[in-house]
């Protein structure tokens, strides 16, 4: 007579694959609603942060399943092991803010200026919720120079003109969205200074003269200083979003004429919370790698 022998069953293990797929749907769900839907930022981190309680707590029952089969050799292991997989998405995106928020700075606000950033030239509004923010300080602003020594301005041997046209090209490329803008690459000049129109009849020409850039030292800031400076220059104000997230972020590049020179500075702020996670200074930076790259052989220090 055959013995046969009848294996126990891991409710655990079974159980662990549902939450699993369970937190895989919601993640892709409200990643999917904030990305190209309306659910608002606050919404998607309380909801992310959902999934992966659901796919730790997946994780965890898994693992009994797996010691179940070892030990008594009970039926599971392909369900733990799926459940495993399925939580693998959630518990990476927890892992991954997990290990900034503890490592960056609490910020949310960059700039390359932290002296004189640019102002906004229309204050971002957005509903943060319960994603709160307070005002950028200057202990803010020494966070940020402690953790992003090297996001500093550019200064480019170059016409304003010409690094504006490269400015917008390289924001076009990199997903930035300009909003609104001010100033011009060639500052108004007085009636007195205008070129004489020449009488009916009359071909001579009367060349105006040239405008001479007034060179201004960086450190010197006061309301002489920024009329100075700001009699031939651009600013610009953008949105952008991060790929997978689609996390938003509003930036200002200014574009500054001095002596024979065009000095950008850019600040980029996310608009929920307190902590960035990093993403600020990344959009800075890696824009200023573009505007260099574009502007390869002008960048001066």
């Amino acid at each position: 007579m055959a013995i046969r022998y009848d294996r126990p069953v891991s409710s655990a293990a079974r159980f662990s694959r549902l939450l699993g797929a369970f937190s895989l749907v919601l993640a892709l769900a409200v990643l999917i609603a904030h990305r190209f839907g309306g659910l608002a930022t606050p919404y998607l981190v309380l909801l992310l942060f959902t999934a992966a309680a659901f796919a730790l707590l997946a994780a965890l029952l898994a693992a009994i399943g797996l010691r179940s089969l070892w030990m008594t050799g009970a039926e599971g292991g392909l369900a733990a092991l799926a459940a495993l997989i399925y939580a693998a998405f959630p518990l990476g995106i927890g892992a991954f803010a997990a290990e900034r928020y503890m490592t960056l700075p609490d910020i949310y606000d960059v700039s390359t200026d932290p002296v004189s950033e640019p102002d906004w030239l229309s204050p971002p509004k957005a509903d943060q919720i319960w994603l709160k923010r307070n005002l950028v300080t200057p202990e803010d602003r020494e966070k940020q120079i402690s953790a992003y020594p090297e996001l500093t301005g550019r200064r480019y041997e170059g016409a304003l003109d010409r690094v504006l046209e490269a400015v917008r090209k390289v924001a076009k490329q990199s997903g930035f969205v300009i909003v609104k803008s001010t100033g011009t690459s060639e500052p108004e000049r007085d009636i007195e200074d205008r070129p004489a129109k020449p009488a009916p009849g009359d071909d001579a020409v009367t060349d105006a003269p040239g405008i001479i850039p007034v060179p201004t030292p960086r450190p010197y800031d006061d309301d002489v200083a920024k009329l100075i400076r700001g009699a031939n220059g651009v600013t610009l104000q953008a949105t952008t979003r991060t790929l997978i997230l689609g996390l938003r972020f509003d930036m200002i590049i200014r574009l500054r004429e001095e002596a024979e020179t065009t000095f950008v500075d850019i600040r980029v702020a996310s608009r929920y919370g307190q902590h960035d996670l990093g993403f600020s200074a990344e959009i800075a930076g890696d824009y200023l790698k573009a505007l260099d790259a574009e502007l390869l052989g002008i960048a001066g220090g």
